[in-house]
């Protein structure tokens, strides 16, 4: 009897989860349905020895996202309000999945050695990263100094997609470090906060958290891992930081000038450093400019200055998005109809002093 392989398991799993997140009406409940579809996809991408998308995945999908979308919940109801069915949508989306299923007869088979996939500059960066780059980690080798535009392009839509949220989600009454009136809040929210055991959990695991993102940001070179993944998990602490003690607690650790700053200094840093190559004789972004006696110490140096531009600005940025969102004020739930089933009450009280955590305290 032939064993099921453990892809196809987890195939099954994501196709449930997702139909399931798709017929969910309860937010809290889908939120946390789609954290364990990208834990799920982080699996599914290990097995299939991509390790570094695994680990993207994990940290973004995974982590960051479903802490956002917990957070954006404070914002609204916890019960998706009932619409109306619209064929033109299902047909649309029904075409669309059929399309893309029929696409899949002309893709290559799975494991093929002869897929175009493996040939042209592929072939190259696995074959020479070593000899040219030095790292052990080719992913790292490409995106850092083969492909280093690209990610340099990546790296400003990430500082784009920051100034955009500021533009149009950041009101005048919602500017972080004002002085305002406090903000009403969901009744639960403060009880969260006051629950011993989460904020003994949270003293632990923050340290923890913040020297793993070091870790993450400093091994990328030799292992999965590197700037984006470290500020992921570097702004995840501190957003766990602000669900906890709140979101003026973590204003008082990074303000925002701070953090606009920050967005800024990592594209810079990253452009500084291939504007750098150019006076040193290389082209933009050509790392073995720096050492030419030892190319592969160039291209050490010059990978670890970008990946720490990466990671400072996406760090910065999705702390920015969390403020963003939690600083906004709460809109007012619409009156429901007589007899109709309400959810938990939701009452407006004041927010909570801050208290910050002491040094050897539990």
């Amino acid at each position: 009897m032939t064993e099921l392989p453990l892809e196809a398991v987890l195939f099954v799993f994501l196709l449930v989860v997702g139909i399931v997140v798709g017929r969910l009406r309860n937010l809290f409940g889908a939120a946390m349905l789609t954290g364990i579809f990208s834990f799920l996809s982080a699996g599914l991408f290990t097995l299939l020895t991509a390790v570094d998308v695994a680990f993207t995945e994990a940290a973004v999908g995974a982590g960051i996202s479903t802490v956002l979308f917990l957070a954006t919940l404070a914002l609204t109801d916890d019960t998706e309000r009932e619409s109306e069915r619209s064929w033109l949508a299902i047909g649309v989306v029904s075409l669309t999945g059929l399309a893309l299923f029929f696409g899949t007869f002309d893709m290559p088979a799975f494991g093929d050695p002869d897929a175009p996939i493996h040939h042209g500059v592929g072939r190259h960066y696995l074959m020479h990263s070593w000899d040219e780059i030095g790292l052990p980690n080719v992913v790292t080798s490409v995106l850092a100094s083969y492909r280093g535009y690209d990610t340099f392009g990546e790296l400003a839509v990430v500082f784009t997609a920051g100034i955009g949220v500021l533009l149009l989600l950041r009101s005048k009454a919602a500017v972080m470090g004002a002085k305002a009136k406090p903000i009403p809040v969901r009744s639960r929210a403060p009880y969260v906060r006051e629950m011993p055991i989460v904020r003994a959990v949270a003293k632990v695991m923050l340290p923890f958290i913040l020297l793993f993102a070091l870790y993450v940001q400093a091994h990328g070179d030799f292992g999965p891992g590197g700037g984006f993944q470290a500020g992921v998990v570097f702004a995840a602490a501190f957003i766990l930081y602000g669900l906890v003690w709140g979101p003026r607690a973590v204003q008082g650790i990074a303000p925002e000038r701070m953090l606009e700053g920050g967005m800024a200094f990592g594209v810079l840093l990253y452009g500084g450093v291939g504007v750098a190559a150019l006076f040193a004789g290389g082209t933009f972004l050509d790392y073995s400019a720096f050492t030419p006696e030892h190319p592969s110490h160039g291209q050490h140096w010059g990978i670890f200055l970008v990946e720490l531009g990466v990671g400072i600005t996406v760090s910065a940025v999705m702390v920015v998005i969390y403020f963003v969102f939690t600083a906004r004020p709460r809109p007012r739930l619409p009156k429901r109809k007589k007899g109709a089933l309400a959810p938990p009450r939701l009452t407006a009280v004041p927010e909570l002093p801050v208290e910050t955590p002491k040094e050897g305290s539990s």
